[in-house]
């Protein structure tokens, strides 16, 4: 026969008294925690289908139920389940099979696209972070500002109109800027363009674009195209690439004698012995760094040569108002300059 034991009792309703507190405690017990990152997780779910389909009737393409399962990165469960709440919410319609976004819908959308493109720039301007970074850490993002921080963030960055691969940022009304131009695949050889816009998707394309140090702003002119490359000559440099590649690039078409193309050079081609004069800093050069590098003396007009070159080749050493300065090969790409000779 067992006996009562008033210690055993009280050390276990002091545990179950733990267990409660840890579970319900406001805010942060184990319950609500829970609770709140399901909430959370179903609406990263919806507003990556909201975006997704926003992008692609954008592009004259509907989707299905199977469409976004294959292009969600989630459970096809947790999808399936996400589609039926908007369309209880009113955010998309059923027409047979086809999905579409109503006027709720989109306007939700274009929030989320807001917060990306808005976020991008932040990266950009404000940050250390590698281009090829943008896009991953902007999709994490997308998800935690709320409208007015996406105002505020706006404002902090002088509203602009468009993120650092050209898209259009909606404007908090969803006003959103067209993008003028061609696709480099399309331009007819020997004419000329400044690149206006990169697609950061599909993201291998995009990798193989800034492995080539191809800028927003650069001029470009066409030597040669046909169905297997595309040849252009950008900065005192040749690029080659794929149709499929430069089908992603779109570019203003310039008249020939809008600029003399022969004339502008990238500093990274320069080599020992030679002189040029500064002529300005690529738009891909933006916030700390960009004025780092004129608080060293590469501004307009300056000369500037080689100081020192490297055995392993990067970084090269610059010799620039009496100054040396180092700079990877990846800077010195971003500088444009007119090569001339020494003394003139």
């Amino acid at each position: 026969m067992s006996t009562y034991n008033p210690i055993s009792a009280l050390v276990i309703f002091g545990i179950l008294v733990f267990l409660a507190y840890m579970l319900f405690r406001p805010h942060k017990g184990w319950f609500w925690l829970i609770r709140k990152s399901t909430g959370s997780r179903d609406k990263i779910v919806v507003e990556d289908i909201l975006k997704l389909m926003y992008h692609n009737e954008n592009k004259d393409h509907l989707m299905n139920v199977s469409d976004i399962v294959r292009n969600v990165n989630n459970r096809e469960s947790l999808v399936v389940k996400c589609i039926h709440n908007m369309v209880e919410l009113k955010l998309i319609d059923i027409d047979g099979e086809v999905l579409k976004l109503t006027q709720l819908g989109s306007d939700y959308a274009l929030r989320i696209v807001r917060a990306h493109r808005l976020w991008e720039k932040f990266l950009a301007e404000k940050t250390g972070f590698k281009e090829e970074e943008w896009h991953r850490l902007a999709e994490q993002k997308e998800h935690e500002l709320t409208p007015n921080e996406a105002d505020l963030l706006a404002s902090r960055l002088g509203n602009p109109q468009f993120d650092p691969h050209g898209d259009p940022i909606p404007t908090n009304t969803g006003k959103i800027a067209e993008i003028d131009g061609i696709s480099l695949s399309n331009l007819e050889e020997d004419t000329m363009g400044r690149i206006v816009h990169i697609k950061d998707k599909p993201d291998v394309i995009y990798r193989q674009i800034l492995a080539e140090n191809i800028h927003i702003g650069s001029i470009i002119r066409v030597v040669e195209k046909n169905e297997s490359r595309v040849v252009f000559h950008s900065e005192g440099e040749a690029f080659i690439l794929a149709p499929i590649i430069a089908a992603n690039i779109t570019v203003n078409v310039l008249a020939k004698d809008a600029v003399l193309e022969d004339q502008l050079a990238r500093l990274s081609i320069l080599n020992a012995g030679e002189h040029g004069e500064i002529i300005g800093i690529s738009r891909e050069i933006r916030g700390d760094a960009r004025r780092r590098l004129l608080d060293l003396g590469f501004v307009k007009g300056a000369e500037v040569s080689i100081d020192l070159l490297n055995p392993l080749g990067d970084p090269t050493a610059f010799l620039i108002k009496g100054t040396s300065i180092a700079l990877r090969k990846d800077q010195a790409s971003k500088i444009l300059i007119k090569k001339k000779e020494h003394g003139s």
